[in-house]
């Protein structure tokens, strides 16, 4: 066990980082997510917590294989996906695919390709951060129940092939809902009663009408208003 494993996701990153950590690190690219929610079904357990069923995403079993090859060879693996929620549910998936010892595994976090900040990285790591993972999921998880279930009605009522997502659809419902309150919106007349008051001081004040006797006042008419203020004064 002479090297060490580095996973990122973009092949392109993989040139770059052999560039300037030379054989002392062995580095490999996941390619994006490996795993995700099957296409065919929903893939989510409502009656269980809404347990999510992953499966392994179609071309990506060779490189799985490549990956965990070179993790047994490596005397310490770096999972170094994008520093982001996506990166670490990536992050996670590998993980659980290798299943190598924890003791050996890293999450390295860098926000720049340079030979600074991925040494800083390898030297700083940290373990994997499952708030993170279970944030991804849990937007992962919506996406998939709010799309499985609107996606058919709009291929029905629009368009064929579209999609419905768990945040557009929902301000498209408050934008509907506030559209119908503005059409059945019926305009009424409404008066206020406001009196000035002034202090011994000289301030004066306004106040508004607004209950007599603990009711609320309404007042449609001029003529409603013009009665209440001969009831006032």
């Amino acid at each position: 066990m002479s090297h060490s494993l580095i996973i990122v996701e973009s092949p392109t990153k993989v040139r770059t980082l052999k560039k300037f950590l030379g054989d002392a690190y062995e580095i490999k690219a996941s390619v994006g997510h490996i795993k995700d929610l099957p296409k065919k079904d929903l893939g989510v357990d409502p009656k269980h917590n809404f347990t999510p069923k992953y499966v392994t995403i179609s071309g990506k079993k060779k490189i799985i294989e490549e990956i965990r090859r070179a993790s047994k060879s490596a005397r310490s693996v770096f999972l170094a996906p994008d520093p982001d929620r996506e990166g670490e549910a990536i992050a996670w998936h590998i993980a659980d695919e290798l299943k190598v010892d924890k003791d050996i595994l890293y999450r390295a976090v860098f926000n720049e390709i340079t030979k600074s900040a991925v040494l800083k990285a390898l030297e700083q790591p940290r373990r994997l951060d499952p708030d993170l993972y279970h944030a991804q999921q849990a937007r992962r998880i919506l996406d998939r129940i709010v799309g499985y279930h609107l996606s058919p009605l709009l291929w029905e009522k629009v368009k064929r092939g579209l999609s419905a997502g768990r945040v557009q659809s929902v301000a498209v419902r408050i934008v509907c809902d506030r559209e119908q309150k503005i059409q059945e919106f019926q305009s009424k007349e409404y008066w206020y009663v406001d009196v000035e008051f002034q202090l011994s001081n000289g301030t004066s004040f306004t106040a508004r009408l607004i209950k007599i006797d603990g009711e609320q006042v309404i007042v449609n008419t001029q003529s409603q208003a013009e009665d209440l203020a001969a009831r006032l004064r």
